[in-house]
């Protein structure tokens, strides 16, 4: 998508992929982070956003479901939080509009980018601090936020508990994603045996911000199976067989293989 930062807009483009990807005989989708509204500050964030009772947007988003029979899987909105932070939570929906997960983002991006502004995701959003699994069309889904790829031990925790499905719902800046965003999603589903479904934001927003967007789905073995541009909107659709996550974690069991250790550092020069 190429979320702007007025959610009525956006969920009526998020409706319209819902039902091109059920046409195409999806049955599980994806949005990307941030789908209900790309705010520039927390000064906009503040106009949009509203609290998880109640709250507009979910109600939209499980008439969606129900109208598509998708599993819909919403990569993040902002919700108020009662301290006046946000969280940004990724909700899953089934097919008759109920919710059955919600996960909000644990790792947040502090980052100052050469030649670029500072990001201070903790100013505003407040982070999480549980990891999720859920069922979704028939699967194990792990469910993660953007900037939590590049924290391999959350996804081998998640692949651990069972999940053969990796959501990666993501506003990646330009520079970031030029540059790992593929690495990233790749190494993820290595490591794991996972397939890595990632939903991307992309292209230029009306908040000033440029994402790099390339959505992507990644099967076990690392090999992307399909892939789009960097200037969204767009749906992409590939097969999902929960039988090539078992051959590639038996081809390299690196899940069950793994090993505790104690870790000592020693002074240079000292035997």
């Amino acid at each position: 998508m190429r979320s702007g930062a007025t959610p009525g807009p956006n969920l009526d483009a998020l409706e319209a992929l819902a039902h091109e990807a059920a046409a195409q005989g999806a049955v599980y989708a994806l949005s990307p982070e941030v789908t209900v509204a790309y705010s520039a500050d927390r000064e906009q964030l503040v106009k949009v956003a509203w609290p998880w009772q109640n709250n507009p947007a979910i109600a939209r988003c499980a008439q969606i479901a129900r109208d598509t029979g998708l599993t819909l899987h919403l990569g993040s909105l902002a919700v108020v939080l009662d301290d006046g932070r946000f969280a940004n939570r990724s909700v899953v929906f089934s097919p008759e509009g109920a919710i059955t997960a919600t996960y909000d983002k644990i790792h947040l991006f502090d980052a100052t980018l050469p030649g670029q502004r500072d990001y201070r995701e903790s100013a505003t959003y407040s982070g999480g601090d549980r990891a999720v699994v859920a069922e979704a069309a028939g699967l194990k889904l792990g469910l993660t936020i953007c900037y939590d790829v590049r924290f391999p031990a959350l996804h081998r925790a998640l692949a651990v508990a069972g999940a053969e499905v990796l959501a990666v719902p993501a506003a990646f800046t330009v520079p970031t994603g030029e540059a790992h965003w593929e690495v990233l999603l790749r190494s993820r589903a290595i490591e794991t045996g996972s397939y890595v479904i990632a939903a991307a934001q992309a292209g230029q927003h009306e908040n000033g911000r440029a994402t790099w967007g390339h959505s992507m789905i990644i099967d076990p073995w690392g090999r992307i199976l399909g892939q789009l541009g960097g200037d969204g909107p767009g749906v992409l659709v590939a097969d999902i067989d929960a039988g090539e996550v078992a051959a590639a974690r038996g081809k390299v069991p690196a899940l069950a293989n793994a090993r505790e250790f104690s870790l000592s550092v020693n002074p240079v020069g000292a035997s």
